[in-house]
């Protein structure tokens, strides 16, 4: 267990991180088109407020209801809400795409090092490396790697604009209904959402915590800062693009680490976690469905915020999360519990419909 001074920034510092990183490996090669259109920009930040917002709040409160990761906590969460064992589905589901995720941002990092600076060493090849050093980076202890991940964040953005990136001056565009989805992706799977990360990191603080806000908020801006950080970010170069594969290889060792944990918490067997993690992480080593797996990527983890939406807003008692949530006025529960359970699902069964409509 960290202490209370690591635990406090921790997570805010994790939530930059890793959604400038997703963002960054993510964003190029599914087709997102965020190419500083001011349109675009303003309906992110409209999912951001409306979708990504609730969401922070739930997994704060989930947090703070369990007092435990997400995958151990769905066995008890269930038990409270005297619900069906099928929605623990849902912590499976998060688990396994945690290490999924870690393959998908070391195999698009592969990719762009391959065009911005090892055109001649095959991107599949460039993959197992980064993934082997993620692995051995899963085993530093978590504040250290946190540290690091920034330190490659930052260095990455330096260094693209110390090079000259060239970037597009704003402009306004017609938004059509397939944006809607890309935005959704970004301001949910991108950012780490419903994958019980934050859940995970913020366990030591939200107990000494009176209220969800005081954990929910700090790190709901540093995703807002992570994304504008990006908005002035571009590997045109060599330089870049090295330092940005080890920002991703810090990235991917964290959440391989905290996914890590959460296996363990349930008491699988050693081979069983390995092969789960290994499994996930090099399904992407296989070039002909890398670009099937950029979609399963956005649509699972549209579909793990469904699920946890659902759960909490139709199924778990009012009581649980009011407590949890500790708000200073009722209306702002009120408007919460409205959000996640009317807006996330209509919202997020609108983006599931929008990324599939793409591949048609």
């Amino acid at each position: 267990m960290q202490d209370n001074a690591l635990s406090k920034w921790l997570p805010p510092l994790m939530a930059f991180c890793l959604s400038f990183i997703v963002i960054a490996a993510l964003a190029p090669m599914t087709g997102i088109q965020i190419d500083r259109q001011l349109d675009f920009w303003l309906l992110w930040l409209t999912t951001m407020l409306i979708l990504a917002l609730p969401v922070c709040y739930l997994e704060i409160a989930l947090a703070k209801r369990s007092k435990t990761t997400a995958l151990q906590a769905l066995s008890n969460l269930t038990r409270d809400a005297d619900a069906s064992q099928k929605w623990r589905l849902a912590g499976w589901l998060g688990a396994v795409f945690i290490p999924f995720l870690a393959g998908g941002i070391l195999s698009n990092s592969a990719q762009i090092l391959n065009l911005s600076a090892l055109s001649g060493i095959a991107p599949n090849i460039l993959f197992a490396v980064l993934a082997i050093a993620a692995f051995a980076v899963s085993f530093i202890p978590r504040q250290w790697t946190v540290l690091l991940t920034t330190v490659g964040v930052l260095a990455s953005l330096i260094a693209a604009n110390a090079l000259g990136t060239s970037l597009p001056a704003w402009h306004i565009t017609s938004l059509d209904f397939s944006e809607w989805g890309s935005a959704t992706v970004l301001a949910l799977v991108a950012s780490g959402l419903g994958l019980g990360l934050y859940w995970q990191s913020s366990l030591p603080a939200v107990q000494t915590q009176d209220s969800a806000s005081k954990a929910a908020l700090p790190i709901w801006f540093a995703q807002l800062l992570a994304v504008a950080a990006f908005g002035f970010f571009a590997v045109s170069s060599a330089i870049p693009a090295y330092v940005f594969a080890f920002a991703a290889v810090m990235g991917a060792g964290l959440i391989l680490n905290m996914a890590r944990e959460q296996l363990q918490q349930r008491q699988l067997a050693a081979a069983v976690q390995w092969g789960i993690l290994l499994a996930a992480v090099f399904a992407w080593a296989i070039p002909q469905i890398s670009a099937i797996f950029n979609i399963a990527l956005m649509l699972w983890g549209l579909v793990i915020c469904l699920i946890y939406a659902l759960f909490a807003g139709w199924i778990m008692k009012i009581s649980h999360l009011r407590k949890s949530m500790n708000f200073s006025n009722e209306a702002f529960y009120n408007i919460w519990r409205i959000a996640v359970r009317i807006v996330l699902p209509v919202g997020i069964i609108a983006a599931i419909i929008a990324v599939i409509g793409k591949l048609f």
